[in-house]
């Protein structure tokens, strides 16, 4: 279990909410916390522009940070709180409980709901965030999906070296270490654990721990053949 402690994680040195983790023992308690987190969260404070077309569903459960863009088409329910220097472009879709850092981009056509972000997150393109955590600059290539929640809706288990470790969460996404990347098109598994700057190549599925630094590719191959005149058949 030594592996799962939030320091082996997340650098939260410079981080602006490091009350969000506190009392955390194992890196996924903060979202258990999350909902408390919010309800003594100081809210209602949007130090951007807020352009014509950008819909803030009850706005005074939101705090935005200054510097901020907000495009018009972008989509936040709160509670929620957007750090600085952020961009949340045309098509974002923030569902409420999402607790993003500094210089982050929440992307067209990317729903992120019950997920805290730190600093210099990109989920830039089609993406699905739920109930994670993503680390410093953690980025998650086009249309990657962290999904959330078991076929059968059991609580979520961590597999790890045969063993399975309960979370008593029924919904956790996944838990992406400071500097990991996750290519296109990738998609985790519920409760999968990304250590520190580990690379998961586009198009593959990913589950379970993968530990910091670690490279994670599909074994399946590019077949190229000769063309074949068709116009015949």
């Amino acid at each position: 279990m030594e592996k799962f402690l939030l320091h082996n994680f997340f650098d939260l040195e410079q981080f602006a909410h490091t009350e969000a983790f506190e009392g955390c023992q194992y890196v996924w308690e903060a979202l258990a916390n999350l909902e408390a987190f919010f309800d003594r969260a100081e809210l209602g404070k949007i130090e951007c522009t807020v352009p014509e077309g950008v819909h803030l569903i009850h706005p005074e459960l939101i705090s935005i940070g200054k510097g901020t863009v907000l495009e018009p088409g972008a989509f936040i329910q709160g509670p929620c709180i957007i750090g600085r220097d952020c961009e949340v472009r045309h098509g974002a879709y923030i569902r409420g409980h999402v607790l993003t850092g500094d210089r982050c981009i929440l992307g067209h056509g990317s729903e992120i709901k019950s997920s805290l972000l730190l600093d210099d997150v990109y989920a830039a393109h089609f993406n699905y965030v739920g109930d994670s955590i993503l680390g410093n600059r953690v980025n998650v290539g086009a249309g990657v999906k962290l999904a959330n929640l078991r076929l059968d809706h059991q609580n979520i288990q961590i597999s790890y070296q045969g063993q399975k470790i309960q979370t008593n969460l029924r919904k956790l996404g996944a838990i992406i270490g400071d500097g990991a990347q996750l290519g296109c098109n990738a998609v985790a598994n519920p409760g999968t654990l990304i250590g520190k700057s580990a690379i998961c190549h586009p198009c593959i599925t990913v589950g379970g721990y993968i530990p910091p630094q670690a490279k994670v590719r599909s074994t399946q191959k590019m077949v190229i053949q000769d063309y074949v005149d068709r116009s015949c058949f």
